[in-house]
């Protein structure tokens, strides 16, 4: 019996540190010991060869990605085109695909229409769809690494990765789940507001910049 093959890509424009493949790092220990894993990123306009022909060798590919203006990063779209083109000439209906979107949003169910696009890629490609995560609090994602895992502000995020996880070690087909973090949503704003004037500080602006209308 051969081994189940899973690619798992971060589609984050970010090669390093990004919160979509921290997210695949907490999902990769959840996957079965039976299966052949492979990690790819995807964040040029198109797919390098070794990430391709891994694509389409696979069984189950995991796509995380963050939420940008409510869909895909264009630099991703052009990646899933690509894809799209290669299942053409090689056809793999029996590929099931498992989709983590992050956002900045507090509120996971803002990436539902980046889930649905997921979606109707795979229909369009003729691959199976398995499930989708909408990961809200996506800011602090990276901050949370010290945290054990199911506790505080990581609960919510650690029981949707074990139900996705499920899914792809049984093949099966789940709910699409939205889950915010176990933290207040005051709190997590003034993060926010706290990050960006740190990042314009560093660039050079000022608290008015941030406020300045561009037209």
């Amino acid at each position: 019996m051969k081994p189940i093959k899973v690619s798992l890509m971060s589609g984050s424009p970010k090669p390093l540190s990004s919160a979509s493949g921290a997210l695949l790092d907490s999902l990769k220990p959840r996957l079965s010991d039976h299966f052949h894993v492979s990690f790819h990123y995807l964040n040029k306009t198109s797919v390098p060869e070794e990430s391709m022909e891994s694509f389409i060798n696979s069984d189950i590919l995991v796509l995380s990605f963050p939420l940008y203006v409510d869909g895909i990063p264009s630099h991703l779209l052009n990646c899933l085109y690509e894809m799209e083109i290669n299942l053409k000439r090689h056809p793999r209906p029996d590929m099931t695909i498992y989709a983590i979107v992050n956002c900045g949003f507090f509120e996971g169910h803002q990436a539902l229409p980046a889930i649905e696009m997921v979606k109707n890629w795979c229909h369009k490609a003729d691959v199976t769809w398995g499930q989708g995560l909408g990961v809200g609090g996506g800011g602090m994602i990276q901050s949370l690494s010290g945290v054990p895992d199911g506790q505080g502000p990581k609960k919510n995020f650690s029981h949707a990765l074990d139900a996705l996880a499920f899914h792809i070690n049984t093949g099966s087909e789940g709910e699409d789940i939205y889950i915010s973090p176990n933290f207040p949503r005051i709190g997590y704003k003034i993060g926010a507001e706290m990050g960006w004037r740190h990042q314009s500080k560093m660039n050079g602006l000022n608290k008015k910049d941030l406020d300045r209308r561009l037209v």
